[in-house]
């Protein structure tokens, strides 16, 4: 009898183990979640994509992952076979943020919530909430970056030579960035210290860069340095993400710089993808803003439990998005330079120091 009581006991025990261990693994409980990104041609969406993906499989949902290859038309076909699929919850990265209107008023109609990633969704009332980083933070670090680095804060007159590039205009987060940076640059153009010689400043207008595409940024430094620096050096580019400083860069060798005589100019990015890394060790680039994904996936996470459970809503701040007021979480941002790079890329485990060009 004692014997048949502890083997009961043992059976028990194994069954709690194994459900409790089921209840952590499927906190989802098969919920569906529609995840849509604009392209993989940039290394930080791939990462992006598989970080949400791997972080909503491991509570437990079921995840449909798209990229639109940069196309709107593309990404709204996408969303809209989501909510054809019965998606309980839309993530979604998007290309253009005023041209997703029309299909989430289809997602409005199934009550799905929206959850905006990272970009936010523009001119519409039919978006949720909003997961992403400080994106007019991002511009302003950019901008006191080059004030500290010419030693402006400290008087330093120059003058210095600089040149301006900003993102697609689809993405309302170039807006952000742009007058982040430029909310702290104008004064010492206005001053003199900080002379555009090409005049161009304007974004979208003048200096932004479709589908932050590396060739066009490599193609409008070429015409920069082709037209105004032949016979003088350029001190300054801000460069709003990785991507553009990686065709700025490519531009700035293909002209001679890198040499004594010719040193590159202080070089802003963002997203500190694996390349740009490359760049910062070889004195290529100057700094890249680290915007951890791993971080914004679980805010993404956090907010889609909340959603699905009826809970209260993780938020820190809202943006204006021309309709409303979304609420939304803004993660932390850092910068990494030559002084800290593996600190806080290789160390954190974001990276493994293999992953990156130069690093060994």
């Amino acid at each position: 009898m004692a014997k048949r009581s502890i083997v009961l006991l043992l059976v028990l025990a194994m069954l709690v183990v194994v459900v409790t261990g089921c209840g952590q693994a499927t906190s989802g409980k098969g919920k569906l979640v529609g995840v849509t990104m604009p392209t993989k041609s940039l290394q930080r969406w791939n990462e992006d994509g598989a970080n949400v993906k791997k972080a909503l499989e491991a509570k437990g949902y079921r995840v449909d992952l798209q990229y639109a290859d940069n196309k709107q038309e593309t990404q709204n076909s996408q969303i809209e076979n989501q909510i054809t699929m019965g998606c309980d919850v839309l993530v979604i990265a998007s290309i253009d943020g005023g041209a997703l209107g029309g299909v989430l008023e289809q997602a409005k109609k199934k009550n799905i919530p929206v959850i905006a990633y990272d970009r936010l969704i523009t001119n519409t009332e039919n978006v949720d909430y909003y997961a992403t980083f400080d994106n007019y933070g991002v511009g302003k670090m950019q901008g006191e970056f080059i004030v500290q680095a010419l030693g402006l804060d400290k008087g330093e007159k120059g003058p210095f030579t600089m040149e301006c590039f900003g993102g697609d205009p689809g993405d309302n987060n170039a807006y952000l960035f742009n007058k982040g940076a430029m909310d702290v640059l104008q004064p010492y153009i206005d001053d003199g210290i900080l002379v555009v010689k090409s005049g161009q400043t304007k974004f979208p207008d003048q200096i932004a860069i479709t589908n932050w595409e590396s060739k066009g940024a490599q193609d409008r430094m070429d015409n920069l340095l082709t037209a105004y620096y032949a016979d003088e050096n350029i001190d300054v580019v801000l460069s709003p993400n990785d991507s553009l400083a990686q065709g700025i860069v490519a531009s700035l060798k293909s002209a001679g710089y890198g040499t004594a005589s010719k040193p590159f100019p202080i070089l802003t990015g963002q997203d500190c993808d694996k390349i740009n890394v490359g760049q910062i060790i070889r004195g290529e680039q100057s700094m890249s803003i680290f915007k951890d994904t791993r971080i914004l996936a679980d805010q993404v996470i956090a907010m889609t439990e909340a959603i699905l459970e009826g809970r209260e809503v993780p938020t820190n701040a809202t943006y204006d998005n021309g309709v409303k007021q979304v609420p939304s979480f803004n993660c932390e941002i850092k910068f990494a330079n030559k002084d800290n790079w593996k600190e806080l890329l290789v160390d954190s485990g974001y990276y493994q120091l293999s992953d990156i060009p130069d690093a060994q």
